[in-house]
């Protein structure tokens, strides 16, 4: 899907979903970055997935805050969303911790019903 996308959109390469990496281990524990540039209102939407053996380590808060940062490093980016599972108890709490605000809902085709959740670069 991300290649088909870069082919697309170029200027999303570097923006897109990355590996989470950690040094200790010899194995990607996950994936983190954004769904693609700033659109026309300046809005990235993040997103990340640690794999399961690697939960409750702290990989989604640290890329989390990396990804924040990486926005708001950026003038052309004012507002930054995630969408979520209401099932998703630990990324919903996560996000919450950050100061996202509710912003209504969504459906995707791939993972259902979605909160979204914006907050202010």
């Amino acid at each position: 899907m991300r290649s088909k996308q870069i082919n697309e959109r170029p200027g999303d390469a570097a923006w897109i979903t990355r590996l989470i990496v950690d040094p200790t281990i010899t194995a990607p524990v996950g994936l983190a970055g954004f769904h693609g540039a700033p659109d026309a209102a300046g809005m990235v939407e993040l997103g990340y997935r640690v794999d399961p053996e690697f939960r409750r380590r702290g990989y989604a808060r640290q890329s989390l805050e990396i990804l924040l940062a990486v926005a708001q490093r950026r003038p052309d980016v004012r507002t930054v969303r995630a969408t979520i599972s209401p099932d998703n108890a630990a990324s919903l709490a996560l996000i919450n911790s950050y100061g996202f605000v509710e912003n209504g809902e969504q459906w995707d085709d791939e993972d259902g019903r979605e909160i979204i959740f914006e907050i202010p670069a």
